[in-house]
C-alpha cells in the first residue's frame, strides 16, 4: 500500500518563469528530501543499471556531452555533470526541446533532491493543462525513486498496472490538484487553474478532476 497523502505532501512544487535567449520560459520545480546519502541518490539517478529500477530503461552515453534516450520518452544531451552535486541535460520529446537541471544537496535528514524543468510552452497548451502536464509525471518519478531508495527493489509506478489501480488514480488526481495549488500560488486565476487541473487529471486517469 502507498500512503498517497504522505507521498503527495512530501514534495514541494513551485511554478515560475525565466528569461532565456529565445524568450520567456516556464519553470516547474519539484523538491523532495530522501533519507539516503547523497552518493546513493546520485547513483540511483545516473547509473544506467539503476535508473530502470524506478523510472525507465535508458540507453546512450551517460557522461558530459553524451546523448541519452529514455525508452518511449525523452532523450537529449547531458550539458553539465558535477558528481554528486547534480547534472543538467536537454529534454527532447515530440519535436520540442526543454531543459532539466537536477541537484542533490546533503541535509541533516538525508539528501534534498531538486529538479527544475524549463520549457518554452505554447500559451494555449499551458492554459489547457497548466504545470500538471509535466508535473504529474515528475511526481510519479519521485515516488518511484523514493520506493527504490527505501527498498532497493525495482519499482516503476509509471509503467506498472499500479498506475491504473484506484490507488494509482488517486495519486495522480491528488498530484494534479497539488499542481493546481502551485499554479494559483504563482498567480494563475483559481478558476483557470482548476479547469486546467481537471483536464490534466482526465488525461492521466481517464476520469474528470474533482
Amino acid at each position: 500500500m502507498t500512503d498517497v497523502t504522505h507521498e503527495i505532501s512530501a514534495v514541494r512544487r513551485t511554478v515560475g518563469s525565466r528569461t532565456l535567449e529565445a524568450g520567456e520560459a516556464r519553470v516547474v520545480t519539484v523538491t523532495r528530501t530522501y533519507p539516503a546519502d547523497v552518493e546513493d541518490v546520485w547513483d540511483a539517478c545516473t547509473n544506467p543499471e539503476r535508473i530502470p529500477r524506478w523510472f525507465l530503461p535508458v540507453s546512450g552515453e551517460l557522461r558530459l556531452g553524451g546523448r541519452y534516450q529514455l525508452e518511449g520518452n525523452a532523450g537529449g544531451v547531458i550539458e553539465r555533470c558535477d558528481p554528486p552535486k547534480g547534472f543538467a541535460a536537454t529534454w527532447e520529446y515530440g519535436g520540442e526541446v526543454s531543459w532539466i537541471d537536477v541537484r542533490f544537496e546533503p541535509v541533516a535528514d538525508g539528501t534534498r533532491f531538486t529538479l527544475e524543468h524549463v520549457a518554452h510552452v505554447d500559451d494555449e497548451r499551458w492554459a489547457e493543462f497548466g504545470p500538471g502536464a509535466v508535473g504529474v509525471g515528475w511526481d510519479l518519478g519521485l515516488l518511484g525513486l523514493g520506493q527504490h531508495l527505501a527498498t532497493g527493489a525495482t519499482v516503476s509506478p509509471e509503467g506498472m498496472e499500479w498506475a491504473g489501480s484506484p490507488e494509482g488514480r488517486r495519486f495522480m488526481t491528488e498530484s494534479s490538484d497539488a499542481w493546481r495549488a502551485a499554479s494559483v500560488d504563482a498567480g494563475t486565476d483559481p478558476a483557470d487553474a482548476r479547469a486546467a487541473a481537471d483536464r490534466t487529471t482526465a488525461f492521466y486517469t481517464g476520469e474528470p478532476g474533482s
